[in-house]
């Protein structure tokens, strides 16, 4: 099986890894053997020349100073097929499924802690890898991001991009993000996204994203592709842009919305426009939908506003390889915070989860939180 090769190998590169290399290290792959860097034999194929040439050149490379092994929360892994767990990866089974783990290892580092002298390189750290879609990275982080600080710290993950959108890994590229577990690495810390609604207490929300928090067209093709996953061939999420294009104002109220953006400090903006989505990034120069350049430059916030229905078809392209930055429909800024309001439901959507809200939910907010969770970052 292509996730028991994968497992193989990314366990050798683990061993090797030069990831906090003054501090015992506990790794755990979380994998979805669905997606689709498993699944389509010609990615796999490239993935399966990576890993190889990775873990030829991690032999290569300076041993770590202290000891790496599969955490205890892997190893006792239940319903792995195979040896799976002995080498430190648990396979998803089901929504969700990729959040409970990350609970299980929290709890382990907490107890783990709790028992290791006070000296802090005496704990061990734990390397959470996601091998997934971004559905897989959103249950990791979500879990970490509403964990104790304390126990954050004893945290880093790596996002691989085996989906099929892989708009929130941490490269592109399988062989650029396989790096960071064998070359010299720093921990950054990195923050999320949260949409706040009014209804919040009566359990709407809060919720988080880490790459693309956004609302309008793009959370329905988000929507409608997720209904039709695995039902229609190809790149659906491309067949439903063309889709909303048409139809998307025949779902969907397209009205003026108030819309007040918080740049830093007191400074703040209120805009009255129609917008036909609004996005929102962890920063700018960020994709979705499969590297759809929305935030095209250094601002993390893009507005485009209706437009009719011949001008959507000609900008549609645009959008998609990010030269619609200076068209008049378009505005791009920075924010910490984007505030919206208006009277007719509207669709969110978070790293490819979407949510609708209602006009009781608004006002309805997205902002930038603090940076938590710790990624890797080649040093240098």
């Amino acid at each position: 099986m292509n996730i028991e090769l994968f497992a193989s190998l990314a366990a050798e590169l683990c061993a090797h890894s030069l990831v906090v290399p003054g501090r015992p290290l506990r790794w755990t792959i979380i994998a979805n053997p669905g997606a689709g860097g498993f699944t389509i034999s010609g990615r796999w194929k490239k993935h399966h020349e990576a890993l190889k040439a990775a873990v030829q050149n991690a032999r290569n490379s300076n041993m770590r100073r202290k000891d790496s092994r599969p955490s205890q929360t892997a190893l006792n892994a239940e319903g792995n097929p195979g040896g799976l767990s002995a080498l430190g990866l648990v396979a998803t089974r089901c929504p969700g499924h990729a959040g409970n783990i990350t609970g299980d290892l929290l709890r382990e580092a907490a107890e783990t802690a709790a028992g290791t002298p006070a000296a802090e390189d005496a704990a061990p750290f734990h390397l959470i890898i996601c091998a997934g879609g971004d559905g897989t990275s959103l249950e990791v982080l979500s879990r970490l991001h509403n964990a104790d600080p304390g126990l954050q710290d004893r945290f880093a993950v790596l996002r691989l991009p085996m989906g099929t959108g892989n708009d929130g890994a941490d490269s592109w590229q399988l062989a650029e993000a396989l790096e960071l577990l064998f070359r010299p690495t720093e921990l950054v810390r990195i923050p999320a996204l949260r949409l706040s609604t009014a209804t919040e207490a009566e359990g709407k929300g809060p919720f988080l994203a880490f790459n693309i928090l956004s609302v309008g067209l793009d959370a329905f093709v988000t929507h409608m592709t997720n209904k039709m996953k695995g039902k229609l061939p190809g790149d659906s999420y491309r067949l439903w842009v063309d889709i909303a294009s048409l139809f998307y104002d025949r779902v969907y109220k397209v009205e003026p919305m108030e819309i007040q953006i918080f740049a830093g400090g007191e400074e703040r903006r209120i805009l009255h426009e129609t917008p036909l989505l609004l996005a929102v990034g962890a920063s700018g120069r960020r994709t979705y939908g499969s590297r759809k350049q929305i935030l095209p430059d250094d601002r993390n916030v893009c507005i485009i506003r209706q437009m009719p229905l011949l001008r959507k078809l000609a900008l549609k392209n645009l959008i998609m390889t990010g030269r619609h930055a200076d068209q008049s429909e378009t505005l791009l800024f920075n924010a910490r915070q984007v505030e919206f309001r208006g009277r007719e439901p509207i669709l969110a959507q978070m790293d490819g989860e979407t949510v609708l809200l209602r006009r009781e939910d608004f006002p309805a907010s997205i902002e930038l939180t603090r940076p938590a969770i710790q990624a890797l970052k080649k040093q240098g």
